[in-house]
């Protein structure tokens, strides 16, 4: 590492230091350990890291090795290390290496896990530190490198998986960076074989499917198919992770199922100014995050990807098949898989969806479009956020909207925003007529609703936020639906037999919250709500004479 360097200066609350009552209080809990200059702590890629304390000396976290390795911060006496993979179990990303010999305390994750949930000052400082240290970790370019063609479906697939899952990573453009073709040729893979993953020398995964690359990075994929939970969660948006949280920290065995990442539709959001709590705003991503870790905390598992393949009832419990084949049984279940938008009805649009046309708009969006004209369609909030996100990356931003101005279904105060953002055209009583383009979108072509008339106008990317559709299809005809496959629930599924319960589905023990739900308000506030009284309502069901107690 060469000349022994300084700690790092903690300006964003990454490296907080322990006090001495906390680390007397970690003492009974660890042990310490003499350590000596040039010993690894912790190594890139490995796994199951314990909680470490710096006691004495002071220790570097690096990325990489050899001669590519480089400094990222340095840890003095009284700092822990690590980051959220000491929490979650994942692989981690960097190197950890003692500088200067001194002593370390080490205490067990599932300790540390214990801890924060028992001392709320602790659990604050330890989880705040480690969510702001993914960022920077983030912002220096640290974790994995995905290399491939920007117009490739599965370059964009990994690129959105590792996003959506706050994954550290940075992506070289096969078209655009000489370094990608370099890297290539030093490994021996021929271009045809990207997206190639590589985490390190000992982790190179060619065109890998997302249970692989979540697999290999130590995502949870496993289920405890022998258990029988108190309540499954599937779908972790807004909705699910308050039934989390909320079952969890009341004592229900709770298990979170979720096909990509956790946050849902709303984790793609890159700011929410409207929900409590929040006056600055927060994205949904990082909104997520902390649900995740508050679920966690109080002892909820969380799964992912494991897609909910089929839901049926067996011996008086229920039983969620998972797509891959593993079955999860519980003693009720709560459906919170939200809604999707609707495709746009053009001509021509499932030849431009792999490369052109998105129904998010997070950073890995945002670059793929960066200094080119790009169209947003849609009139509510979250196609406002869109706009607003891409308005620092694209060279133009138009806003398509049927509706003769914004009022009628988009927040007052996001409305001032885009008046007052020069980089945004607001199209209304518009509607997109033609795509145009060869392999990739060039130019869309709109229709003014009032006259009739049409323009053609450069558009490098198509962003939908249109209408919703519910996530149902999987279910069936397990549960009552209504017109349009949205859950129906309480009054609403009311049979002669029987009368749900406000959230209760019309079979008695599952339940529904957020957005897949019939008539539920489509509001991030709402969908936690939702969540929260599930769970409240699921006491009720399972204290009734007739359902047996957990483990029985």
């Amino acid at each position: 590492m060469g000349a022994v360097e300084p700690e790092t200066p903690d300006r964003y609350g990454a490296y907080p230091r322990l006090s001495e009552p906390q680390i007397r209080m970690l003492c009974p809990h660890g042990e310490q350990h003499t350590t000596s200059a040039g010993e690894v702590l912790y190594r890139q890629g490995g796994r199951g890291y314990d909680f470490t304390v710096v006691l004495a000396g002071t220790v570097a976290v690096l990325e990489g090795d050899g001669a590519t390795q480089r400094v990222i911060s340095i840890f003095g006496p009284g700092r822990f290390l690590g980051d959220l993979s000491v929490l979650t179990g994942q692989a981690t990303f960097v190197s950890i290496v003692v500088q200067e010999a001194g002593e370390v305390l080490i205490v067990p994750a599932r300790t540390l896990r214990e801890l924060v949930s028992r001392d709320t000052t602790f659990g604050d400082l330890v989880l705040g530190a480690y969510l702001v240290r993914r960022a920077v970790m983030v912002g220096h370019g640290v974790g994995l490198q995905i290399i491939g063609s920007n117009y490739a479906p599965d370059t964009r697939r990994l690129r959105e998986f590792a996003t959506r899952n706050n994954i550290p990573h940075r992506w070289l453009d096969l078209e655009k960076d000489a370094r990608a073709e370099a890297l290539l040729r030093e490994l021996g893979i021929p271009p045809d074989q990207t997206p190639v993953v590589i985490g390190d020398r000992n982790l190179v995964l060619r065109n890998p499917s997302t249970a692989e690359l979540a697999r290999a990075i130590g995502l949870d994929l496993t289920t405890d198919s022998d258990r029988r939970y108190d309540l499954v969660v599937v779908g972790a948006g807004p909705a699910g992770l308050g039934a989390a949280v909320y079952g969890a920290s009341e004592g229900l065995s709770t298990l979170v199922l979720d096909s990509i990442a956790i946050g849902g539709q709303a984790g793609t959001s890159s700011r929410i100014e409207n929900y409590l709590g929040f006056p600055s705003g927060i994205s949904g991503a990082a909104l997520a995050e902390r649900a995740e870790l508050q679920a966690r905390k109080f002892g909820a598992a969380l799964t992912l990807p494991a897609e909910a393949a089929a839901l049926e009832t067996r011996s008086g419990d229920f039983v969620v098949r998972i797509s891959d084949g593993t079955e999860v049984t519980s003693r009720a279940v709560l459906i919170a898989t939200g809604a999707r938008y609707r495709k746009l009805a053009v001509p021509r649009l499932d030849d431009f969806e792999p490369t052109s046309v998105y129904y998010a708009a997070t950073l890995v969006e945002a670059e793929s479009c960066r200094d080119a004209p790009v169209m947003v369609v849609g009139g509510g909030n979250s196609a406002g956020q869109a706009a607003m996100f891409l308005s620092q990356y694209a060279t133009e931003v138009r806003l398509v909207i049927r509706a003769g101005d914004l009022a009628a279904s988009m927040s007052r105060y996001l409305i001032a925003q885009i008046e007052q953002t020069p980089g945004i055209e607001v199209m209304p009583n518009t509607e997109v007529h033609e795509l145009l383009g060869a392999a990739t979108l060039e130019a869309i072509t709109v229709r003014d609703n009032t006259t009739g008339t049409t323009h053609t106008l450069d558009t490098r990317a198509l962003f939908v936020f249109i209408g919703a559709e519910p996530c149902t299809t999987w279910l069936g005809d397990c549960v009552a639906l209504d017109d349009h496959g949205f859950i129906l629930t309480g009054a609403d599924a009311a049979t002669p037999d029987y009368q749900p319960l406000p959230l209760e589905t019309s079979v008695p023990g599952i339940f529904a919250a957020g957005d897949v739900r019939s008539g539920s308000i489509k509001r991030v506030a709402s969908a936690v709500g939702d969540g929260a009284m599930a769970v409240f309502l699921l006491h009720q069901y399972l204290d009734r004479p007739d359902n047996p107690p957990a483990g029985e």
